[in-house]
């Protein structure tokens, strides 16, 4: 006979019984398995009784952050933009038990096979054929980072002759903005991965073409994020392809969103050359740059399969300095220090870290900006004092 009042092991840490969280927050086993179904709270299959789950200690937090706030319209809509409930239906990306889903698959079990193309395809509807796009229309030593470059061309298409608005014209946009990045103009053959492997010269690796095409794809979207809102907002305003995907990337461009990246590549030169400890910003916050992620409280599958393919698992450096931060801090690596890391494992130019993240998040913000269009709403917040 099963004892079901043994000690759990370690799982018993971090997890609570449905009777303790319903007696700490106040709400009925009814409302807790709503918050489970909406994804608020996680359950995990008691390991003394098949029949019962255990709920995430952490998670109690947000019900208790609820019930403080009360269920006023202006509680509702302030808890909405700091990491709230969604505040937009979308059917493109959820994220939930620690993994994320592209239209339903597991993103990085697709980034096993597909390329930014096919999941442009899933996400978007895109068809991007390799066609000769051209070349950017300015020196790319004007732009001094791939970032730069993307940000230039697609500003050009702003301002540039009026095109059509449709799925063929974001196709040949995803594919300029990858020219961009690279520098170069087309082949009208080789896919995105290949372009950007052949331009930047990432020769250190025989599988740097296959490293690119995975980060490529684990980069393509991740819900209602702070680039992907503003490119609805624009889309919904009525904006243009390329006016709206540019506030995509202006937005994508800050230091508390894509900027981190760039950030994050400084410190790890920093680390790499001993020149500060591990465990420590230098711009004086508690958790260096590319650790820790909100929606990922036991790790951002991205970065573990980007660190696992380049090889940084176990005794490897980055790994053990990863693991070392986390022991330090409680965080773990985000999506910005698997590019960083890519940025250095393959010894990209400065700066294409970010420029990966925007080519790859293009497929996105595509996906969005139709998807807002459909609603035919305007985005419209209102203003409580």
């Amino acid at each position: 006979m099963k004892n079901n009042d043994a000690p759990l092991n370690e799982t018993a840490f971090f997890t609570l019984s449905a009777q303790d969280v319903c007696a700490a927050t106040g709400i009925s086993r009814a409302t807790l398995y709503a918050y489970v179904s909406r994804g608020i709270v996680r359950a995990i299959a008691h390991p003394g009784d098949g029949r019962k789950s255990l709920y995430d200690r952490r998670d109690m937090r947000k019900i208790l952050a609820g019930k403080k706030r009360g269920r006023s319209r202006q509680s509702v809509a302030a808890s909405t933009i700091d990491w709230g409930e969604p505040i937009l239906v979308s059917k493109i990306t959820r994220i939930a038990d620690g993994q994320f889903y592209y239209r339903g698959k597991d993103a990085v079990v697709l980034s096993d096979t597909m390329t930014l193309e096919d999941v442009a395809r899933h996400l978007a509807g895109l068809r991007i054929d390799a066609d000769r796009c051209g070349a950017p229309d300015f020196a790319p030593a004007d732009h001094a980072t791939p970032f730069d470059r993307v940000i230039a061309m697609m500003a050009g298409q702003v301002t540039g002759p009026t095109a059509r608005d449709g799925r063929p014209m974001a196709a040949k946009l995803m594919r300029l903005a990858a020219l961009a990045a690279a520098g170069i103009g087309d082949d009208g053959e080789s896919p995105i991965h290949v372009i950007l492997a052949r331009a930047w010269g990432a020769k250190s690796r025989s599988d740097a073409p296959e490293l690119l095409r995975r980060a490529l794809v684990l980069c393509a979207d991740h819900e209602l994020n702070a680039s992907a809102y503003a490119v609805r907002v624009a889309a919904s305003a009525g904006a243009s392809l390329p006016a709206s995907l540019l506030a995509g990337l202006a937005t994508l461009s800050g230091t508390r969103h894509g900027g981190l990246t760039p950030r994050c590549r400084k410190w790890m030169d920093q680390v790499a050359k001993g020149k500060i400890d591990p465990a420590f910003d230098p711009v004086g916050n508690n958790v260096p740059p590319g650790f820790g992620h909100p929606l990922y409280p036991d790790g951002d599958p991205r970065t573990r399969a980007i660190m696992q393919s380049c090889g940084q698992v176990g005794d490897a450096f980055w790994a053990r300095i990863a693991a070392r931060v986390t022991d330090e801090t409680g965080q773990y690596p985000s999506l910005d220090f698997g590019l960083a890391l890519l940025e250095r494992e393959l010894d990209l130019p400065k700066g294409a870290g970010l420029g990966i993240f925007a080519v790859g998040r293009m497929a996105g913000w595509i996906a969005h900006l139709f998807e807002q269009r459909q609603s035919g709403k305007i985005i419209r917040p209102r203003a409580a004092e």
